[in-house]
């Protein structure tokens, strides 16, 4: 017995040599993070290299005066060929990306300043869809601007329209299938939402002498706004003896109605106390407008934030808002939503995001005021604010109710034993953790 474990012991003496070596040597890529408790055991061993400690900060910004390269550290390498400064010093993350980038990623910006514009007598409109930013499958946008007066017609549309005025008020109508009728008049910072198929307009006030301009969002990425169905558009394509049938009145009561579709034209201003005719059915239960401009928003750390969904705005069923603010050094936390697509607007500011689209797939991408980011539902993400004033965006949800999850909150409320083992987090910092939404962080 003896000998056959002496012999066991020379077979494996080797072995245990070569185990105490590697022990020994284990490069400092994997040594033990700082601030970790020690103990007489020996911990497990880790089975990937420590995240890197690179510094991946923005290298210039869009008022920089600079001319961009493709290098981050050593990597990379001077441009040589054409260069276009302009796009590049405003997209700094794009030309150099943090090494932390990985995979593919869809683009996921898309400036409305690049979006073609149709002109009309009284206001233009741009858009945003899936055939100019192809992730925002979800969502689309319309940029409208309307002088004072001006109309953009009687209209429908087959998705739900959700609108937030940006400068000057809009005075907005609607009947509903009922045939309850609403008037109301929305100021700067406010909303409207009409349902997929309800008929409405939208009217320029002179409260500001140039008009108005807004934001239309639709909870469909395919939209466009080129194909509504408009009220001249029909009347024309519809044979003047049908439409003296259907109103019981003579053809020639249509000789004047247009050609073709009117879209936005010039109209006379609209009384600020302007009522619809009396409707038998009564007017609407619930109001198709939001006194958002007036809402007291949530103070964080780091900014504020104010949430419109149906909890509080009834009647919006398909989208939902946070307008949230984001000081100089500030961020809106890491988070995601679950079930949600998130489309953003930048009012103010500047700003970086990255998207985790999980299997190791990340991208950052920068922005400025009047661009339009887009986030797919449970893409992981942070909005940091990159700039030197106050940040201000929308973050728009294809949903009734905004929820997100927030990852600081997930980890302090899951057992620390469990997010140690996964990340090697000291005590100190485990107990730092947050077991409700930081939702806007401050600098350190």
């Amino acid at each position: 017995m003896a000998r056959i474990n002496n012999k066991l012991a020379h077979q494996l003496l080797p072995a245990l040599f070569l185990a105490s070596y590697l022990v020994g040597s284990v490069p400092s890529t994997y040594a033990r993070p700082a601030g970790t408790p020690t103990t007489s055991s020996a911990g497990p061993s880790p089975t990937v290299p420590y995240a890197s400690d690179d510094p991946n900060y923005p290298l210039w910004s869009a008022d920089s005066n600079t001319i961009p390269q493709a290098q981050r550290g050593t990597e990379g390498a001077t441009i040589l060929g054409p260069q276009n400064v302009w796009i590049d010093l405003q997209n700094p993350d794009t030309l150099a990306p943090p090494s932390t980038d990985h995979g593919q990623v869809m683009h996921a910006k898309w400036p409305f300043s690049m979006s073609h514009n149709r002109l009309q007598t009284g206001g233009w409109a741009r858009q945003q869809n899936v055939d100019n930013m192809p992730i925002a499958k979800g969502l689309a946008g319309v940029n409208m601007r309307l002088e004072a007066g001006a109309i953009r017609e009687l209209h429908w549309h087959n998705t739900a329209e959700w609108a937030y005025v940006l400068k000057g008020s809009t005075q907005v109508t609607t009947v509903t299938a009922e045939g309850q009728n609403y008037v109301a008049t929305v100021p700067t910072g406010s909303l409207w939402y009409f349902p997929p198929g309800q008929p409405h307009s939208l009217q320029a006030t002179d409260d500001d002498p140039e008009g108005t301009e807004f934001l239309l969002v639709f909870d469909d990425g395919k939209f466009s706004d080129d194909s509504t169905f408009l009220l001249t558009d029909w009347l024309a394509h519809v044979p003047k003896e049908v439409l003296a049938k259907n109103f019981h009145t003579s053809q020639a009561a249509f000789d004047r109605i247009p050609s073709e579709q009117l879209y936005i034209f010039p109209g006379p201003i609209p009384a600020d106390n302007q009522q619809p005719p009396t409707s038998p059915q009564g007017t609407t239960p619930l109001p198709y407008t939001f006194d958002f401009a007036n809402m007291k928003p949530t103070q964080y750390a780091g900014g504020t934030v104010k949430i419109a969904d149906s909890r509080n705005f009834n009647v919006a069923k398909t989208i939902a808002v946070a307008e949230v603010t984001v000081e100089p050094g500030s961020m809106r936390e890491l988070h995601w939503h679950p079930r949600q697509d998130e489309w953003t607007y930048f009012i103010e500011g500047r700003a970086r995001i990255t998207l985790f689209a999980s299997s190791a797939n990340a991208r950052t991408f920068d922005y400025q005021a009047g661009d339009v980011a887009y986030v797919p539902a449970s893409f992981g993400h942070y909005i940091e604010n990159t700039g030197n004033s106050t940040l201000r965006l929308l973050e728009i949800l294809k949903t009734d109710i905004f929820t997100d999850i927030s990852l600081n909150q997930w980890l302090a409320l899951t057992p620390p034993e469990l997010v140690k083992a996964h990340l090697q987090l000291s005590d100190e910092t485990i107990a730092h953790l947050s077991k409700t939404k930081p939702v806007v962080v401050a600098p350190q």
